[in-house]
């Protein structure tokens, strides 16, 4: 046990409350919230400095000495205001979430062809993908935020596929706007079915500046064959916390691409866990991060080759400007009797301010033969050189900084698959940075 600040209190408080509100819940789900809840109380938060080396660069302690509490309801949200916020979502399906709790009158769900769910109905409507795939691919021992979720959800979104779907899905969760601390649990579960193919927007946001925390959980469940690519947007306020994890499970022949885009948040820590489970599969994943201010953003990502001839590529970009910091840790991990793995990863980081900091730490462990596999990181201020040719073709320094930041964002945004999604992320990395709209604004 690693704790070393005590609010179990309030948490087991919430989850016996929240038993006796779901006594109807089915016996399988109510097993899942106690395995959730034993595993929270086993492990804490990671307070402690010794034996919690995955924590080494991220101080938990303001999430561990706040007090939470769950919204009785959803706060209002317009629906204009919504669209005003995500405009490039008005051609795709959307399910939305406010405060844990499913909005009907923001969502719109396919008619057919593809079950897009909030759990409250799919706990009856299909009870058999749920009982097969949620909480089995994510560990409510990976920690404590894994175990809070899997005890505490109040809600979430369930998408299964069956066939190639046309039309991307939206899946937003949002925290209104509060005069108090509150927490909410989002849960997301994916299942592809065999030759299935789909693509997935997970959005977080904030309506307001008060602080809160997320805590969110994602399993993608891939059969054979199946094709999913899933942008995820953390577009939360600079005083929020998140902490959240994605778990992608892999089948034969499967693909996975994922582009992560954070820019919001005061405190996160997002943790991607891959297995390549059965031979043929293949993970492409990329990610932006963007930070200013007192900003801390930590991504821990594992890529698990479990079975032979499977591929994986792992590229990271960071923009860091202000006091903000930015942790990479990466490792591949390539089990014995994976041979013929192809894995590679790398972390790039801009520094637009002497006082931004990065702590960046890729690895591989190799324990089968024949195996290509490598790694590298980088970070360094905006080259000398390059300012110069961008002003010797008559740019001022200001211009010719943004056309180097969005070029060096660009590489990684133009991998977003969602047509819409990727223009408006394209006009979005700038204005991430307050030194730009700033300059905007003036303009």
């Amino acid at each position: 046990m690693t704790q070393t600040i005590s609010t179990n209190e309030s948490y087991n408080a919430d989850f016996a409350a929240l038993l006796e509100q779901r006594k109807s819940e089915p016996g399988w789900l109510h097993e899942l919230r106690h395995k959730g809840m034993d595993a929270f109380n086993e492990l804490g938060f990671p307070t402690a400095r010794r034996g919690n080396e995955a924590w080494k660069y991220t101080d938990i302690r303001p999430v561990a000495a706040a007090t939470f509490e769950h919204s009785a309801g959803p706060g209002e949200v317009a629906a204009k205001k919504l669209d005003a916020l995500l405009p490039f979502d008005q051609d795709l399906h959307r399910i939305v979430f406010v405060d844990g709790f499913y909005s009907p009158e923001l969502s719109r769900l396919p008619d057919e062809g593809l079950a897009v769910t909030p759990f409250s109905e799919a706990i009856e409507t299909h009870t058999a993908i749920l009982e097969t795939h949620l909480a089995r691919h994510s560990n409510p021992h990976h920690d404590f935020s894994c175990g809070l979720n899997t005890a505490l959800w109040r809600d979430g979104a369930l998408v299964h596929a069956s066939g190639a779907a046309k039309t991307p899905i939206h899946i937003v969760y949002i925290t209104s706007e509060h005069s108090r601390l509150v927490v909410t649990y989002p849960r997301t579960l994916v299942v592809a079915d065999a030759q299935s193919e789909v693509s997935i927007a997970e959005s977080y946001l904030s309506l307001g500046e008060m602080n809160h925390f997320t805590d969110p959980v994602t399993e993608i469940a891939l059969a054979e064959g199946a094709v999913v690519r899933h942008t995820r947007l953390l577009l939360e306020n600079q005083r929020a916390y998140h902490v959240g994890h994605v778990r992608v499970s892999q089948g034969r022949d499967s693909t996975f691409e994922s582009v992560a885009y954070e820019a919001g948040g005061g405190l996160v820590r997002v943790d991607l866990e891959i297995e390549l489970a059965e031979q043929g599969g293949s993970a492409m994943v990329n990610g932006l991060y963007i930070t200013s201010g007192e900003q801390h953003v930590d991504n821990l990502i594992n890529i698990d080759h479990a079975a032979p001839h499977t591929t994986s590529r792992l590229y990271y970009k960071g923009i860091l400007d202000d006091r903000s910091r930015a942790v990479f840790g990466g490792t591949v991990f390539v089990r014995e009797g994976a041979d013929k793995t192809d894995a590679h990863q790398e972390d790039k980081n801009l520094l637009l301010s002497h006082e931004a900091e990065v702590d960046s730490k890729p690895a591989l462990e190799i324990y089968a033969d024949d195996v290509k596999a490598g790694h590298g990181a980088t970070a360094g201020a905006i080259a000398d050189e390059a300012m110069f040719y961008m002003q010797s073709r008559g740019l001022d320094e200001e211009t010719a900084m943004q056309f180097l930041v969005r070029g060096f964002a660009a590489e990684i945004i133009e991998r977003v698959t969602i047509d819409p999604l990727r223009e408006w992320l394209e006009g979005q990395a700038l204005a991430a940075l307050p030194r730009f709209r700033v300059e905007e604004a003036a303009a």
